[in-house]
């Protein structure tokens, strides 16, 4: 437990060793010293020996340093085309696909610099799955490398459900879900739970208390109309996670000296959550792989001043709109909404939709329509984050899903490129992962209420419940990766329709009205 604290805090070796064999074929791959008689290219096909080491540089560097950038862009390229075709399962199960591909098979990056790259994505906002694709991909092919990685992870979940949305928005009656989509909110809503089991266990005691309370603070938020605004959950979200940041650094520091008013003092007390030491981080100086990021620290600090000043404008301008009783540009509104949003969201995936489904439902479309593109979403590949240009083309067609896309995916993407310059560094910070340790416990407490908010939505009818359940066994009991879970969870709804067997069609909550 004290190794995994939250869901963005777990190691490589373990979110692979949770993985099926499918994706991890091999054990860690043991580590190339610089020091030894002979380092091996993993094709076999170049030998380097230690003594030719010239002017300083590592064996590693000499098998690296000629390749050109062409070649290397070419490699990113084929390499991560397929991947956005096949990255079913989570980001569990991403990061697994990732590192079989990249450290395993290719030998791209050794297993630190790996989990380097990944604890990256940890400490950042957005889904980190899709930042572990940018960062990897930069670091062996520079930014425009990133930035194709990303494109072609993202590509195939982005024009199915841009797809779907439009369709949906277009032919489908919200109140009367036609027999083939019946099942899938149910089955999505499964995959929830089950998230927010896999997140709770891993937590420690303090984490379990800072999630119960976020937990409780975002039902009572959605259950408290019109006595608190909904949309005040975009202040309070914010707020809590902060607040559990401070809480956890709090707690860290207890039992340790610090400097308070220029005095050494010991805080009473014993820590009570469990709190991992800074990690080394890269040799920003001498690795080739920081080297090839290129990206200099002041061009990542105006990354970050960029990311702030536009998050700042975008929320300062809607509000004033919406304070002056003035209706704000939809795609502006889109945008405002969903760049908040990745800008806000540690937890990745199933923690962002609490904060979607507040701030979409039932303004952009009704709870039906919004379960059964987070089924679609739950079975196609790539990240959740797919699932915004679902909900911008329901609202406003093609044009809104870009929009939407563009907004929740773009902080996280802005962030990994500004951060990277500075991780050597902040990675030696240990205060930085202890507060990070209270924000993804609070992020998971989100997670929790999603289960409750959107399980009314979700579950009307018997044969709901009988979905629901199906599901659940088999995504926690049998392990059956999310696109089977909801396709079984469809066929399953289908076959209880009213229009096939009919069966379980008693709405749910009139079961006590029946006793």
């Amino acid at each position: 437990m004290a190794e995994e604290d939250n869901p963005k805090e777990v190691t490589v070796a373990a979110v692979a060793a949770e993985t099926s064999d499918e994706f991890v074929e091999d054990a860690v791959p043991e580590k190339i010293d610089a020091n030894d008689e002979e380092q091996t290219e993993s094709n076999g096909q170049l030998e380097v020996a230690s003594g030719d080491v010239d002017n300083g540089k590592s064996a590693a560097e000499l098998l690296e340093e000629d390749i050109p950038w062409i070649e290397r862009f070419k490699q990113v390229f084929w390499t991560y085309l397929p991947l956005g075709f096949v990255a079913f399962g989570g980001p569990q199960a991403h990061v697994a696909i990732l590192r079989d591909h990249l450290v395993v098979q290719r030998n791209w990056l050794d297993e630190d610099q790996f989990t380097e790259l990944f604890a990256i994505g940890q400490g950042l906002p957005g889904p980190t799955s899709t930042q572990l694709v940018v960062s990897t991909a930069l670091a062996r092919a520079g930014p425009i490398g990133g930035l194709t990685a990303f494109f072609l992870w993202n590509l195939p979940g982005l024009i199915v459900l841009t797809v779907c949305g439009v369709l949906i928005a277009t032919f489908v009656d919200e109140n009367n879900p036609p027999w083939y989509l019946i099942g899938l909110p149910p089955a999505a809503i499964s995959l929830v739970f089950k998230a927010f089991y896999g997140f709770g266990k891993k937590l420690d005691k303090l984490g379990i208390i800072l999630c119960l309370i976020s937990s409780l603070v975002a039902i009572m938020i959605n259950g408290s109309r019109p006595k608190i605004d909904p949309l005040w959950s975009q202040y309070i979200y914010p707020s809590m996670l902060a607040c559990g940041g401070i809480v956890s650094y709090l707690d860290s520091i207890r039992g340790t000296d610090v400097k308070i008013f220029g005095k050494i003092r010991r805080v009473p007390g014993q820590p009570y959550g469990t709190y991992k030491s800074a990690s080394k981080g890269w040799d920003a100086e001498s690795d080739l792989t920081m080297r090839r990021i290129g990206i200099p620290i002041w061009v990542g600090a105006l990354i970050w001043i960029v990311w702030a000043v536009v998050l700042a404008v975008t929320v300062s301008v809607v509000g004033r709109m919406r304070r002056n009783g003035e209706v704000p540009n939809q795609y502006l509104e889109i945008f405002e909404v969903m760049y908040r949003i990745g800008s806000l969201i540690f937890g990745g995936g199933q923690v962002v939709l609490p904060m979607l489904q507040t701030e979409v439902v039932p303004m952009w479309m009704k709870k039906d329509a919004f379960l059964q593109g987070l089924g679609l979403a739950q079975s196609m590949p790539g990240p959740l984050f797919n699932f915004s240009s679902y909900l911008g083309a329901v609202y406003k067609g093609v044009p809104g899903a870009l929009v939407a896309y563009i907004g929740l995916f773009g902080p996280g993407v802005m962030l990994i490129f500004g951060m990277v310059p500075f991780w050597a560094r902040l990675r030696h910070v240990k205060w930085f992962k202890s507060t990070l340790n209270g924000v993804n416990a609070t992020a998971i407490g989100l997670v929790g209420a999603a289960c409750v908010i959107l399980w009314e939505g979700a579950v009307t009818t018997f044969a709901d419940a009988m979905v629901f359940t199906l599901a659940l066994c088999l995504a926690v009991v049998y392990g059956i990766g999310a696109p089977w879970v909801v396709l079984t969870g469809g066929v399953f709804g289908a076959i209880l329709h009213k229009d096939a067997l009919g069966l379980g069609q008693n709405e749910w909550c009139s079961l006590g009205q029946d006793l």
